[in-house]
């Protein structure tokens, strides 16, 4: 047997009807081996939580950072999270005798569906959090067909 024969996607394809681009993102990842090899970094920890029926925050602990340390962007589906390169100054009056708070560059990227929109993003208490919403379209929407 072929790999496109037991993929559950070729499966599902003949009673589902605009998938397609879903299942192609996922036959991709399986013919890569990419599904298998994600990395698992675990810096910074993250959590993400649905808040509503529509909607979503993706959570991040990045104590010791600033609003000026981050960058947030969303752009063709990925929301990308990343600390900025910064040099440590030269001139820093403050001699660090034991680093145990982890300051190092991350960068964290996160597969958003078509239909989900980024809303906005906060830092509070070292806490990033990047609040999201699915938009469920008019043409969507669960409704009642009359039959004539």
């Amino acid at each position: 047997m072929t790999k496109n024969q037991l993929s559950i996607f070729n499966r599902l394809r003949p009673v589902t009807v605009g998938f397609d681009n879903i299942f192609d993102h996922f036959e991709r990842m399986v013919d890569n081996d990419n599904l298998f090899s994600i990395p698992t970094v675990n810096y910074p920890p993250y959590n993400i939580v649905k808040t509503g029926t529509n909607t979503y925050d993706v959570e991040l602990a990045l104590a010791g950072f600033s609003r000026d340390d981050i960058d947030v962007e969303f752009a063709e589906g990925i929301l990308t999270i990343k600390s900025k390169d910064k040099k440590e100054s030269a001139e820093d009056p403050d001699v660090v005798i034991h680093k145990g708070i982890s300051k190092r560059f991350f960068s964290k990227a996160f597969t958003i569906a078509d239909d989900v929109e980024v809303k906005g993003a906060e830092l509070k208490d070292g806490l990033l959090k990047v609040s999201l919403e699915r938009i469920i379209p008019e043409n969507k929407k669960p409704r009642s067909i009359e039959i004539k």
